[in-house]
């Protein structure tokens, strides 16, 4: 019997590679609905290829003119995310990918985690912004939680039969992005067009700066936290170029263990798919020339000073983990439309985040989405009134 399986944010990259999966072996899996904010021409392609009944668009003006074009195809064509109640039968499904981007991603990460037994998720704002509610229902609802990022997968897997109070200290990887030996105080002259060229990842353009500035590494530090219950003193962000080992758990019985393989985020995605060794996947032989020179080294705080913010953050899901995010989205919006330049780019994340206006949100947990959302509109309004 096929396993139903749902990819919310399929015409992304993430959401692309997991299609891709699935459609390589289409006789075990069965893809019952894809969802895209935008990009019509593809989910309609794919929904073809896999005969998939029903598609989201989240773009009001896309959705309306794809239901008018595509009216003849036998495609139930939705608008909004909570139609997924319309779509989902009540026997679970068996596996969900959530890739969408930015901090909507929490809503299709709630609503998904009820109607399915392994839930996915590579969207990092809704673990950072709403863990406390993404938790609560994966306890009411008995759901897997499956993380997807490379660095995150890799601990889950290194960290399976061992307890928490085992973990000495947890390091997460960082390739030191394109400006890892770039001198600071040439931070000035760096152009949006330098800043996407990521050395070892081809991504979006959000997140491919968030890696120049190693405002990625926080979030994905916060996404630890969350996701393992661990104390931040515990976790630790370590510079490898070469991005070919992901994670390493040190524990107190003296034993370290670290996960590695090539950048291909096939790898995650697929093993988080079949759950076990009986899947295969296509890579290169071992690497022994990077093995040989891994070259790890800490993070130089002073001129990636996004790290820093890591310092003081609560160990519970707060509301400020939302300001953040915004504080953080905001400011690549300028720096991307050439508004600010790049040294000001990360002056600004450290400065405005540690202004007595959004301080007083570390106190405060999340009790619903709407809070969150509301939060996220509150700060994008007021950092527009900000001199940046």
């Amino acid at each position: 019997m096929k396993k139903n399986v749902v990819i919310f944010g399929s015409t992304g990259s993430v959401g692309t590679n997991t299609f891709e999966v699935i459609k390589n072996d289409k006789k075990n899996f069965n893809v019952i609905l894809l969802s895209t904010n935008s990009n019509v021409k593809k989910i309609i392609s794919q929904a073809k290829q896999l005969n998939v009944k029903n598609i989201i668009i989240n773009n009001q003006q896309e959705y309306l003119k794809a239901k008018k074009k595509y009216k003849k195809l036998k495609i139930n064509i939705y608008n909004k995310l909570i139609e997924i109640n319309k779509i989902l039968q009540k026997n679970k499904i068996y596996y969900s990918m959530v890739s969408i981007s930015g901090i909507e991603g929490l809503e299709a990460t709630l609503l998904l985690s009820k109607y399915t037994k392994n839930l996915a998720v590579v969207n990092k704002e809704s673990i950072i912004s709403g863990w406390s509610l993404i938790k609560k229902n994966l306890k009411k609802y008995n759901t897997k939680f499956l993380p997807i990022d490379s660095e995150h997968y890799s601990i889950f897997t290194l960290l399976k039969e061992h307890k928490i109070e085992e973990i000495k200290k947890i390091y997460i990887t960082a390739s030191g992005g394109p400006f890892l030996n770039f001198p600071k105080n040439k931070f000035k002259s760096i152009k949006p067009k330098m800043a996407l060229k990521h050395p070892n990842w081809k991504m979006g353009k959000k997140i491919t700066i968030d890696s120049a500035t190693l405002m990625n590494k926080v979030f994905e530090v916060i996404e630890a936290r969350h996701i393992f219950d661990v104390p931040y003193r515990k976790i630790s962000i370590l510079i490898h170029p070469k991005s070919y080992v992901h994670a390493i758990v040190e524990f107190n019985n003296g034993i370290t263990k670290m996960l590695m393989h090539e950048p291909n985020m096939k790898i995650p995605i697929k093993n988080s798919i079949y759950q076990s060794g009986a899947n295969t996947i296509k890579t290169k032989s071992l690497n022994f020339k990077i093995l040989n020179n891994l070259n790890f080294k800490n993070v130089n705080k002073n001129k990636f000073s996004c790290t820093k913010l890591l310092n003081k953050l609560p160990n519970f899901n707060s509301l400020y983990e939302t300001v953040l995010l915004t504080i953080n989205d905001f400011l690549v919006h300028k720096f991307l439309n050439n508004e600010i330049d790049f040294l000001r780019l990360n002056k600004l994340i450290y400065k405005i985040s540690n202004s007595t206006e959004f301080l007083k949100y570390k106190k405060i947990k999340p009790n619903n989405i709407d809070q969150i959302y509301r939060l996220k509109k509150y700060v994008s309004i007021k950092m527009n009134y900000l001199s940046v």
